[in-house]
């Protein structure tokens, strides 16, 4: 089991520990008889396969769906792992929901064809009693069902890299380049007032301030309301990359995100855009 956590505050870090702790090798017991679809109208035949390792991502009925759940970023994750894995990792997406719609539209608004489980009775967190927390709902297995990593790996780097590794043994591609320095010439943009129908579009340029070159290895966001590209070409010294900040809300109201850019530097970069939907 791995120990990982980004907290500052010593609280913080002792209520991850202790989650850490308690879950370490713990085995994950599947309900009888699931039904899996592809965007909740199709019941595919889909049995959980025998493997190595797979990934399991529970979605509780707490808050908006669209923005812990951020799919785009999954389907990311798992094109990368299929194409080094040859496609044997399978990726388990069970939804606590009876609102069919929203799963449904989320699904074919990311094109995210693969079979997932709704558990309108919540009966595989009655069987395991997860963490409450988002961020400790989502877990890696062994091929015993096995808790090997805790945490969600498109909400973190971090994690990310820590998943391909335990599953590939190998490092993210990139990982290893050689460190640069880099500058993003503004970390904040405000959005403005706008309506939530809207879409609204920041764009943030950071440059090259070192000797290597600078390539962007990913991003992620605190909200799947906000989507993020970036360039994906390497940046000589004086050169710059793009980030480019999508925001779609969801509901009214104030919103401020975080994005953190991951390059080939000590550290990642934070940016954050803010604004009001209407």
């Amino acid at each position: 089991m791995f120990l990982l956590f980004a907290c500052e505050e010593k609280d913080n870090r002792k209520e991850v520990a202790r989650l850490v702790t308690e879950w370490q090798g713990k085995e994950i017991i599947f309900p009888d008889n699931l039904v899996f679809t592809r965007y909740v109208v199709d019941t595919v035949d889909y049995q959980i396969p025998e493997s190595d390792y797979k990934v399991l991502v529970y979605v509780d009925s707490i808050g908006c769906t669209s923005c812990k759940l951020q799919l785009n970023k999954w389907k990311e994750l798992i094109e990368y792992t299929d194409s080094v894995t040859g496609g044997t990792i399978p990726f388990l997406f069970f939804f606590q929901t009876k609102d069919y719609r929203e799963i449904n539209y989320l699904l074919k608004m990311d094109k995210f064809d693969i079979p997932v489980c709704i558990d309108k009775e919540d009966k595989l967190n009655k069987l395991n009693k997860f963490p409450p927390v988002i961020a400790f709902q989502t877990f890696l297995l062994d091929k015993d069902n096995k808790v090997v990593v805790i945490g969600n790996p498109v909400h973190n780097l971090a994690l990310r890299d820590l998943y391909v590794k335990q599953i590939t043994g190998k490092d993210t591609p990139g990982n290893n380049q050689a460190k640069t320095i880099a500058e993003a010439e503004v970390t904040e943009i405000d959005m403005g007032r706008f309506p939530k129908t809207e879409q609204r579009k920041a764009l943030f340029n950071i440059t090259n301030k070192g000797e290597y070159p600078l390539v962007i290895l990913g991003t992620t966001v605190t909200c799947g309301c906000a989507k993020a590209q970036f360039d994906k070409h390497p940046a000589g010294k004086g050169e710059t990359l793009q980030v480019s900040i999508e925001m779609s809300p969801k509901e009214s109201g104030f919103f401020s995100e975080t994005i953190t850019v991951k390059c080939n530097t000590d550290k990642p970069i934070k940016l954050q855009i803010r604004g009001q939907a209407l």
